[in-house]
């Protein structure tokens, strides 16, 4: 068995080196995060209250509540945008690597997944997620 060893992330996918449809790099990837996040943080606060001096054991479901809605947000517009709010700020869009549309259940599983953190920081050397890698999907630069 041979292994092929990429020059550059995406290679192996066919995907060009830089430019439109090259694999999303982290740091583009870490503000789209933070972006979203932020964005949830804010829609989460405005809909369902925040109180600083609350304890955490009495604020209940409400600290999930910015979670809740940053996955409603990936849900939501990675069908029908090609990406999240914060992937279509930063220039990304979420592809199938065989091309085609995303579906609607590919969003719910990678969502899960990065829910969970670690299936999105373990990366191939295409760096794509394990998130990415289960649902056949490729975050690339739009």
């Amino acid at each position: 068995m041979t292994t092929t060893v990429s020059e550059y992330p995406g290679e192996r996918l066919g995907r060009p080196v830089s430019g439109p449809g090259s694999i999303g790099r982290p740091g583009r990837r870490i503000a789209a995060l933070a972006i979203d996040y932020a964005a949830a943080t804010v829609i989460a606060t405005a809909f369902f209250g925040f109180n600083q001096f609350e304890l955490p054991d009495q604020a209940g479901w409400r600290q999930f509540a910015p979670m809740m809605v940053f996955a409603a947000l990936q849900i939501l517009f990675i069908p029908t945008l090609g990406g999240s709010p914060g992937h279509r700020i930063v220039g990304m869009r979420l592809e199938m690597v065989q091309g085609g549309w995303v579906g609607l259940w590919r969003p719910i599983i990678r969502t899960a997944l990065l829910l969970v953190v670690i299936p999105a920081v373990v990366w191939d050397s295409d760096q794509r997620g394990i998130h990415d890698k289960i649902v056949g999907t490729v975050l690339v630069r739009s």
